[in-house]
């Protein structure tokens, strides 16, 4: 939720600070790109030495890049705020992610799911607070959200006593090697899959960095209308991605990661490809569909490459959530410049065969075949 206040806010902060879409494309780049980096140093550290309480810090940093970004006064200041958030989340995610893995009982893509559709619910949440609470009281207004914050660090205290409890009693061990079923697949076939599995989220996050990112102004200039109401619309689309968030985990569970994968890449092409020819109530539409769509594919991704690296759960979190806000951040960036050189509708345009790489799931192996 705190996290995506920075998206939330770019309507106020262009109109406030002057920026240029190339300069909200850079304020995304920064708290992505300091997330990305991050998270598979901290995730391959972990691995060899866990620390429970690393989930408390990462908040923090998280908590002093809010109460900056409520009262920034210059665009450096901006970008040191986004920075702050991006730390806190590369702190947070490999160790979350190894947590939510100890917790599931070895249902592991039900838990990946549950974990991970808290952080999309805030993410749809940002929008509709920004709308009812941020615009409507100013910049400022966003250091309220603080509360959130000591709280959030409270209960990851508490989650921080549970973690090492496991730990002293030898249960993340033992947690670990249930969870470590050796594949069979060559070194090869292991880094061709983690490579397939890198430009999925690749064709997923810089699809989803052209909405989360630039939605508001293409409904803003293509359909007149207000920032109140372009928020509500945003809303609506992450809204989406959280329901979908929480379907693509047990379905992988049910029926098998890989399936889930084709049809949550490929199958939201045809969305896509039309999305930028409809009106203003079809938008909405089919915004809905596509974010459903395509986020029920990160838990069947994520925890197919843990099965692809047995025993490297930290990393692979690190890895994958890095990346793919890697990805977000050069995708922000990017499509920020593209905008201002040919139009926020020619964004829309182009991204819409993103989908399309959905085509590389076939070189994925099958590891139900391999595990049975």
């Amino acid at each position: 939720m705190m996290q995506s206040l920075i998206l939330a806010l770019y309507p106020l902060l262009k109109g406030g600070f002057n920026l240029s879409f190339g300069q909200i494309g850079l304020i995304t780049f920064t708290f992505q790109a300091t997330a990305s980096l991050l998270q598979p140093l901290v995730g391959l550290y972990t691995d060899r030495h866990p620390k429970p309480y690393s989930l408390m810090f990462g908040m923090c940093s998280t908590l002093v890049g809010l109460l900056l970004l409520a009262t920034a006064t210059t665009y450096p200041a901006l970008l040191i705020a986004a920075a702050m958030v991006g730390t806190g989340s590369s702190i947070f995610h490999p160790e979350s992610s190894r947590v939510a893995r100890m917790a599931s009982g070895g249902r592991l893509g039900m838990a990946q799911s549950v974990f991970q559709v808290g952080g999309n619910a805030g993410t749809a949440l940002g929008p509709l607070l920004a709308a009812l609470i941020v615009i409507p009281n100013g910049q400022g207004s966003v250091a309220w959200f603080a509360l959130a914050a000591l709280l959030a660090i409270t209960l990851l205290w508490k989650v921080g006593q549970w973690y090492a409890h496991q730990q002293a009693q030898g249960a993340l061990k033992a947690r670990i090697r249930q969870g470590a079923a050796e594949t069979g697949l060559s070194r090869g076939r292991v880094v061709g899959s983690v490579a397939v599995l890198l430009s999925l989220i690749f064709s997923k996050y810089f699809y989803l960095a052209s909405l989360s990112s630039y939605f508001t102004f293409y409904l803003m200039e293509k359909f007149g209308l207000g920032a109140q109401s372009a928020q509500l619309h945003l809303f609506v689309f992450l809204f989406a991605v959280a329901a979908g968030t929480v379907i693509g985990g047990p379905l992988g569970d049910r029926i098998g990661r890989k399936r889930v994968i084709w049809f949550s890449i490929l199958g939201v092409a045809p969305f896509t490809l039309i999305l930028p020819h409809v009106g203003l109530t079809a938008t909405t539409v089919l915004s809905f569909i596509i974010g459903l769509i395509l986020a029920s594919a990160f838990s069947a991704i994520i925890v197919y490459a843990q099965e692809l690296l047995p025993g490297r759960v930290g990393l692979v979190a690190g890895l994958f959530f890095g990346f793919s806000f890697g990805m977000g951040a050069i995708g922000a960036a990017l499509l920020g410049m593209l905008a201002d050189l040919r139009g926020i509708e020619f964004v829309y345009q182009v991204c819409a065969f993103l989908p399309l790489l959905g085509l590389l799931t076939v070189f994925l192996p099958d590891l139900r075949k391999k595990a049975a």
